[in-house]
């Protein structure tokens, strides 16, 4: 398996802007030390209640002044809100600036309110971001000069001021909980997640699809399938839940779901691949479920949705959670509503020496 810290960078009441960013700081230098493998963060607008990282060039320099190993990106660039040569020239800058450590992760966007102040239409969000997609692979394909025609854009004899130190580009992220994208980014060698909200027994479904596809691909890597939780790692159980559970309620139900305008929800022909996903007798569980319990923490426990407790107990309820799901790469968002940065510092400390080297060998495919 592989480990990522994930970083919503949530805001906090009595912490300003500055001070809560050299708290990211550290944390991501924490990372790098303990052996997590990857740094990611979100791009969210204009909830300054729930996240304040707008840009994801901000997070990746600055992890790039305070690590040294693990990889870095954004989880991803809201490819709708901008012409893709801008994201094109500022992602091989920044694989520059990382020394070739960039994760570049590409979404399609979570919420009509992040679209109308940048003039850019929901409703093409997701032609939008395979075009940016497909606008990268020609961008940082070999040549010094690319052409590129797409539904939206169209370029001839571009060249890029720098090229990124990766070849032949920087790994590409994509979410999605949709088949058809599934089969495409299997074809381009794409990686993929998907969170806690989304039942595991219906995301295995889906990510073993993904996995034939690219063995049909004939690609020689096995591709990453990231999976974003709540993790809270203590000396003991009690102590761990004692420490974060009114801190995972605080983000799935005051942070997370407050983003203005709401998260739009999966649209209909997703939700139906979902549920015609879910295997008959399997937890029973769908997304409205979970949502609606996100309050209840025994509820998140007893369905093994938040990973909390002693480095024994996480490691187990991950190697579980990873064998029902189809996934390889736990996202863990380790700063959790307002807890304190001790609190936090002790969690990412004890997963990166106990748990992660006990799931490290583990492959759930």
């Amino acid at each position: 398996m592989k480990f990522g810290c994930f970083s919503h960078v949530w805001g906090r009441p009595g912490v300003t802007v500055a001070e809560r960013y050299q708290e990211l700081w550290r944390e991501l230098a924490l990372a790098d030390e303990a052996g997590l493998d990857y740094a990611f963060c979100v791009e969210h607008h204009f909830s300054p209640q729930e996240s304040w990282m707008p840009s994801p060039a901000i997070f990746c320099t600055g992890a790039a002044l305070c690590t040294s190993r693990i990889r870095v990106g954004p989880m991803g660039y809201v490819a709708a809100l901008y012409n893709p040569v801008k994201i094109a020239e500022e992602a091989a800058a920044l694989d520059q600036v990382l020394g070739g450590r960039l994760e570049l992760g590409i979404t399609s966007g979570l919420t009509p309110a992040f679209f109308g102040p940048y003039g850019a239409d929901f409703a093409e969000r997701k032609a939008r971001a395979r075009e940016c997609a497909e606008l990268l692979q020609a961008a940082f394909g070999p040549g010094d000069r690319f052409d590129f025609k797409g539904q939206f854009h169209r370029y001839a004899g571009l060249t890029l001021s720098v090229p990124p130190a990766q070849r032949p580009h920087p790994p590409l992220w994509i979410p999605t909980s949709d088949r058809a994208t599934l089969q495409w980014l299997a074809s381009i060698g794409a990686n993929t997640s998907s969170t806690m909200v989304i039942p595991r027994p219906a995301l295995a479904v889906l990510h073993r699809h993904y996995l034939n596809c690219w063995r049909q691909a004939g690609h020689p890597a096995t591709p990453d399938i990231g999976y974003w939780a709540p993790v809270h790692v203590a000396g003991t159980d009690d102590e761990a839940i004692s420490r974060a559970a009114p801190h995972i309620i605080h983000t799935l139900t005051k942070t997370l779901l407050s983003v203005p305008g709401g998260v739009a929800p999966l649209p209909e022909a997703e939700q139906r691949q979902l549920t015609a996903s879910a295997a008959p007798g399997a937890s029973g569980l769908t997304t409205e479920t979970i949502l609606a319990n996100a309050s209840d923490i025994d509820f998140l426990l007893d369905h093994n949705l938040v990973f909390v407790g002693s480095p024994a107990t996480v490691t187990r309820r991950l190697r579980a959670a990873a064998a029902e799901g189809m996934f390889n790469t736990i996202l863990a968002e380790f700063d959790l509503g307002l807890m304190n940065e001790a609190d936090i510092t002790d969690s990412l400390r004890l997963f990166g020496t106990a748990v992660a080297p006990a799931l490290r060998a583990y492959q759930p495919y």
